[in-house]
């Protein structure tokens, strides 16, 4: 059984190996790489490494030949994504791979962020692919709220745009166990997981867990879209990233990140991290 990770070092796909190597062997593991050089760790643990860049289709296929099971990892390149996996999923069915697992985006057929387009185009291309297939429909990494968490300290105040939306969030380690659970199990052809925290936060939830954690006063403080979007220039993001920060506190207000949903938690056989946890990692370590 050969199973094959896209974007093996990435911050997931590293995470989706390591989780891999508790359930199989290490010879049935591919980490498939765009830069060998930043895969010396993998190769030092004895797992395969096989070169796989998403913009030279044409060799996607001969990298692919001999593998059971492909989890495509859904690339960094919104707005590109759809070109690329459609890539990638031809030149699977090519190599004659019979399974592709895709991490997706949580109810992506009716979410109304901004990148589920790509997602349910995706979704489609495998559905149409004629391959089995198993869709991880990941929603919001808990990370993605606790990049600047000793600033947010040091300024006392949380800033977003999301109002009281519920966040249903998990780790990244949390979706990593899952993918390794359905690729190394059975009973997962042609299902669609919707993966979500076991439990749910607001942003003034967080700020309050981040000042109880760290002794000092932190507060929310909701912003229009329109000033949010001017401070996350100004603090120095890309426009694309503030882009897709901002719709996702827009549509978190209207309900987009919230799900009842136990699919993950059933996967991965225990209740998925509460953020304040990760909170509490980053501010004692």
């Amino acid at each position: 059984m050969k199973i094959a990770i896209t974007g093996a070092t990435g911050q997931l796909g590293q995470l989706v190996i390591h989780s891999l190597l508790k359930n199989t062997a290490v010879e049935n593991i591919v980490a498939l790489v765009r830069n060998e050089s930043k895969a010396a760790d993998l190769k030092a643990k004895g797992i395969e490494l096989r070169h796989f860049d998403y913009d030279a289709p044409e060799t996607l296929a001969s990298a692919l030949s001999g593998i059971d099971k492909l989890l495509l990892i859904s690339a960094n390149e919104v707005g590109r994504r759809t070109p690329q996996h459609k890539a990638v999923i031809d030149a699977a069915k090519q190599a004659g791979v019979p399974y592709i697992a895709y991490t997706s985006l949580l109810n992506a057929d009716t979410s109304p962020l901004g990148l589920a387009q790509e997602h349910r185009e995706t979704e489609r291309l495998i559905k149409d692919s004629g391959l089995k297939y198993t869709f991880l429909r990941n929603n919001w990494y808990s990370e993605n709220y606790l990049g600047s968490v000793a600033h947010t300290v040091e300024i006392g105040t949380l800033y977003g745009a999301a109002g009281l939306g519920k966040i249903s969030s998990a780790s990244r380690q949390d979706y990593a166990e899952a993918a390794a659970k359905v690729l190394t199990s059975e009973d997962h052809d042609n299902k669609t997981y919707e993966l979500a925290g076991s439990t749910s936060f607001t942003l003034a939830d967080l700020a309050k867990d981040i000042a109880k954690i760290s002794g000092k006063a932190v507060t929310y403080q909701n912003l229009t879209a329109e000033d949010y979007t001017q401070a996350l220039l100004q603090a120095g993001l890309a426009a694309g990233l503030v882009d897709v920060i901002v719709d996702a506190d827009i549509q978190t207000e209207k309900g987009a990140m919230f799900s009842e949903s136990k699919d993950l938690e059933n996967l991965i056989g225990h209740k998925t991290t509460p953020i304040k946890d990760q909170v509490k990692a980053i501010l004692t370590s």
